[in-house]
């Protein structure tokens, strides 16, 4: 699996991995997964070093101090995997939550090539006056502030020179890694790590295009027209490209100081409120929402409106899965196990494997606890968390847009409280509840699946005689054909097959050494010495075959 690398660059960033995942007291999964055996072989021995300190470390901790060692790929991958709040237990989720992207900045003669490139002239051309002391660094990015000839202010994203290189390796690293994960290491194919790598390199390339991100934001600002409560910088589509995001400036107080919230005399109670309303709209109305309001995207201005900004990670849900959320939060309320089953089933592709009575009884403990709580004392980010510990209990996995919708109202929830300790969630989202369920069977809804249905069943009407002919005619010359596949009949084939070659080669090697023996016994006259090379011979062929088996069987374990 390794010797696929092909760059040097590949097999000096192996070796940091590596070193890194020794470091602190991963060196069992690096033997276990075969990389510090390749990298011995490749010339590249490991030192491994006492991690006795690390050890009395939880595991999550040193998870996230070794993504953080890692670099910017693998601190991203921590971040996107701390929205798994289906695949990873609350304590990992804390712990990866604490990821951070701020790295120091990059000195401005640096950046500044690949800026005058993506402006097409040097940026005092453009700009009356250029800050060249960063705003703030992130491990993708760096932002300046800069003045218009009109005396407008706006920040410059700039993309770190060399980093779309330097991610593309760790990205075919990972996948790789996910690879052999999936082979060597049993215990953890239930998280999907290939999968999880899949929808990591997507959702990261589209990260490092900023202007992806650019279109993002204003998709949302224009879902928002109309809504005075929220501010979205305007981007300036001039000197906006995949590496340069150029957006007006957000003067307003960071989500993340309170002190400065209370010195403005801003009403905190209204700025959770107006939070809560911003991303359930966008969550529950829409379907297309910021899948990261941590508090460092967040800007409360000084008349009261809330400033987004960031929108490099969004995510996106249809229809059916809005109504579905509806149906499980008002199955939880109601105390409709069956509903909230159903729904959990659907979302983790129908459960084959899933023990069904074992699940709903979960599931009916789990309602019943709320039988009889008053609307105003229900904990939305509390249940979900529960629901999704029932789905890692289960071996249940959400799909990604699923998980970044709970990890987006987990978040809104601990802002909510942040800023009014009494923050009503459930009250809050009560009315984008009912407006969804009322869509969903309103009478334009009904009418619009009812004539897609009628539609499809049209189209497969239509398309069926000449279905039924060519079905018939493959019959006819002898060509129908019914193929099915099942991975486990052939994993077994293939044991199967292995065991019967042993079996063979045993068969093989006892002959030899009978017939061998044979031959050796009647040595004499003239043919006695081609009789004895026979006989020798035929020992040793047993002999090489014998190890043969004994290897086979040693490596099959």
């Amino acid at each position: 699996m390794w010797e696929a690398l092909g760059t040097v660059r590949d097999l000096g960033r192996m070796q940091e991995i590596a070193s890194v995942l020794i470091r602190y007291g991963f060196g069992d999964i690096v033997r276990r997964i075969g990389l510090a055996q390749w990298l011995e072989r490749a010339g590249r021995l490991l030192h491994w070093h006492n991690a006795d300190g690390m050890l009395r470390m939880s595991a999550a901790t040193r998870v996230r101090r070794a993504l953080e060692d890692l670099g910017p790929t693998f601190v991203k991958l921590g971040q996107v995997m701390a929205t798994r709040v289906d695949l990873l237990p609350p304590e990992w989720i804390a712990e990866l939550s604490e990821l951070q992207n701020a790295v120091p900045a990059l000195p401005f003669e640096q950046v500044r090539p690949q800026l005058v490139a993506d402006l097409g002239a040097p940026p005092e051309e453009i700009f009356a006056r250029l800050d060249e002391q960063p705003l703030a660094a992130a491990s993708l990015a760096q932002t300046h502030r800069a003045w218009l000839d009109d005396g407008r202010a706006v920040v410059l994203k700039i993309r770190r020179p060399g980093i779309g290189e330097v991610i593309e390796a760790d990205l075919r690293l990972l996948a790789r890694l996910a690879e052999v994960i999936e082979t060597q290491l049993p215990d953890l194919r239930r998280y999907r790590p290939a999968e999880v790598v899949r929808q990591f390199t997507v959702s990261l390339r589209r990260e490092l295009d900023f202007a992806a991100e650019c279109r993002h934001a204003e998709k949302i600002a224009g879902n928002f027209a109309g809504h005075p409560e929220i501010f979205i910088p305007a981007v300036h589509w001039a000197w906006t490209c995949a590496s340069l995001n150029v957006q007006d400036f957000v003067d307003g107080i960071p989500g993340r100081d309170l002190a400065a919230v209370d010195a403005a005399g801003l009403d905190r109670v209204e700025l959770a409120r107006r939070g809560a309303g911003i991303v359930l709209k966008m969550v529950l109305e829409d379907g297309y929402f910021h899948a990261d309001p941590h508090p460092g995207n967040i800007f409360y201005l000084r008349d009261g409106r809330i400033g987004v900004i960031d929108f490099g990670m969004v995510g996106r849900l249809s229809e059916e899965r809005r109504f579905q959320i509806a149906r499980l939060l008002h199955g939880a309320v109601e105390h409709d196990a069956e509903a909230v089953t159903d729904v959990l089933l659907a979302w983790a592709d129908g459960g084959l494997d899933v023990d069904e009575g074992r699940l709903q009884t979960d599931v009916a403990l789990f309602v019943e606890q709320y039988r009889g709580v008053p609307l105003k004392e229900l904990r939305i980010g509390q249940m979900l968390g529960e629901i999704t510990g029932i789905l890692r209990e289960h071996s249940l996995v959400l799909p990604s847009d699923l998980a970044l919708m709970i990890k987006a109202f987990l978040t809104l929830e601990g802002m909510g409280r942040q800023l009014d300790p009494d923050f009503d969630m459930a009250s809050e989202a009560r009315p984008y509840l009912q407006r969804v369920m009322l869509q969903r069977f309103g009478p334009a809804q009904v009418w619009q699946r009812g004539r897609r249905g009628v539609s499809g069943l049209l189209e497969l009407a239509g398309d069926l005689p000449r279905d039924l002919r060519r079905l018939l005619q493959a019959a006819k010359r002898g060509r129908l054909q019914l193929r099915v596949e099942t991975e486990a009949l052939k994993g077994f084939g293939d044991q199967v097959n292995r065991a019967a070659n042993r079996l063979t080669m045993g068969i093989v090697t006892a002959a030899l050494i009978i017939g061998s023996s044979i031959v050796m016994n009647s040595i004499g006259g003239v043919s006695s010495r081609w009789l004895l090379a026979m006989g020798v011979t035929g020992f040793i062929g047993a002999g090489l075959c014998g190890l043969w088996i004994l290897y086979a069987i040693w490596r099959s374990r």
